[in-house]
């Protein structure tokens, strides 16, 4: 099965928006058994757009595009799909009265252009957007008049914004692909992350003991993200799922506690469950990370049940008012030192009353460093009942990594540790 995948977006070929959609929807597709063959992105021109889609319809089982279904000028797909196909777009009333609703539910008036997203061409199947206006459509082009022997093909046209975009592929799509491309052979794909390892090293821990499953089919995979890896296995065929199973049990067996979830799993999703299984609750001291760490876990839905709040230090003087640091401690040490992290953390537990505190101080840089305390040093701390822990960690990169990764870093500590404390009877 051939899968082409267009992006449309003169935003994209600026460099201005990062294209999320192909890395999404390559990997979401790939899950699913179906590996996209090629893609492409391409301004928002008709000049541009046409010929693309003309190319990928002459040799491919699906074409998915995003993008361009909106109600501005420079959103062309939809119509350029439909005289490309010979179809004439007719007004949905169903889909123009989602339209309505949608902003009549949020007390703003409908702008007339809008109603242009309601013209659907005939034949093609709507998909609802319960988080936007502009509907995604699904064509049969049957027959292709751009194939070979005029072979069927499908075309899904998918709205821009990913929060319409994901939602609308997993409740709609993933059905017409199920229906329309069942696949010949079982496919199990499972997904396992890990934190605290390079790729090199994940790879080097499980290659040799996974070898005899490869030759048996096992496919593995390796996405090296901002502290963490993702190990992806996947089978296909009569033994997909015991392969499957057995290589998840050599990698578990393997990478042990550097395990930390399946699938999507996030890390901060993975804390705020354990701690929302104890009943026990975090807060947070930050300095160098600015609150990257407490952006994190108050994405979680529920966070708000065991994160009664957070300190952002970024001074000294805030450090000494607010967590309670010693002067005595800043001057003889240092803001970013041992010392100062343990306090940070133990004044943040005690101000919030809190279970755990993480406290995180250290050098982003560019520039501060010195020969004893080089850019990127960090100390995090993790303060309880059980005493606190520091660590100091090395992350030599630039600011925004930098925060990434001690955040990580700090979240594992503290999952490591709910993690033992559950062990513990």
């Amino acid at each position: 099965m051939l899968v082409e995948l267009i992006n449309t977006g003169s935003e994209l070929m600026l460099g201005r928006v990062l294209n999320t959609h192909q890395q999404w929807l390559c990997r979401r597709l790939a899950d699913l058994g179906y590996v996209v063959t090629r893609q492409v992105a391409v301004p928002d021109t008709a000049h541009d757009i046409e010929p693309a889609i003309r190319i990928a319809l002459a040799h491919a089982d699906l074409v998915i595009t995003t993008g361009g279904l909106g109600p501005t000028s420079d959103d062309l797909t939809r119509e350029l799909i439909a005289q490309l196909l010979g179809k004439k777009s007719h007004r949905n009333d169903a889909v123009l009265a989602q339209i309505k609703n949608y902003f009549a539910s949020r007390n703003r008036p409908m702008p007339e252009r809008t109603a242009v997203e309601a013209l659907v061409p005939e034949g093609a199947i709507v998909l609802p957007n319960p988080q936007g206006t502009a509907p995604g459509l699904a064509i049969e082009v049957k027959p292709n008049p751009f194939r070979t022997g005029q072979k069927t093909s499908w075309l899904i046209m998918l709205p821009g914004p990913p929060r319409e975009l994901r939602p609308m592929f997993d409740d709609f799509v993933v059905r017409i692909l199920r229906r329309e491309f069942p696949l010949e052979a079982a496919f199990v794909c499972r997904t396992l992350r890990t934190g605290g390892m390079g790729e090199s090293i994940v790879q080097e821990k499980i290659e040799a003991p996974l070898r005899a499953l490869v030759a048996a089919g096992l496919e593995i995979g390796y996405c090296a993200r901002i502290g963490q890896v993702d190990v992806r296995l996947s089978a296909q065929g009569a033994n997909a799922q015991t392969t499957v199973d057995s290589a998840g049990k050599i990698v578990r067996e393997q990478l042990g506690e550097h395990i930390f979830g399946t699938g999507d799993d996030l890390l901060e999703g993975v804390v705020v469950r354990l701690l929302t299984e104890r009943k026990q609750t975090l807060a947070l001291a930050e300095s160098c990370t600015g609150g990257c760490i407490a952006h994190r876990v108050t994405n979680v839905p529920g966070a708000s049940a065991v994160f009664p709040g957070g300190f952002v230090t970024y001074s000294n003087e805030t450090k000494q008012k607010f967590l309670g640091v010693r002067a005595e401690t800043l001057a003889q040490h240092g803001a970013v030192s041992e010392a100062v992290a343990r306090e940070m953390a133990e004044g943040a537990r005690k101000q919030t009353s809190a279970d755990f505190a993480i406290a995180v101080t250290g050098i982003a840089g560019p520039t501060g460093g010195t020969p004893d305390k080089p850019v990127g040093t960090v100390f995090i701390a993790l303060a309880s009942s059980r005493g606190t822990e520091v660590w100091k960690m090395l992350n030599p990169w630039e600011r925004e990594t930098f925060k990434e990764v001690t955040a990580q870093q700090a979240l594992d500590r503290l999952r490591l540790m709910l993690q033992k404390l559950c062990k513990t009877p």
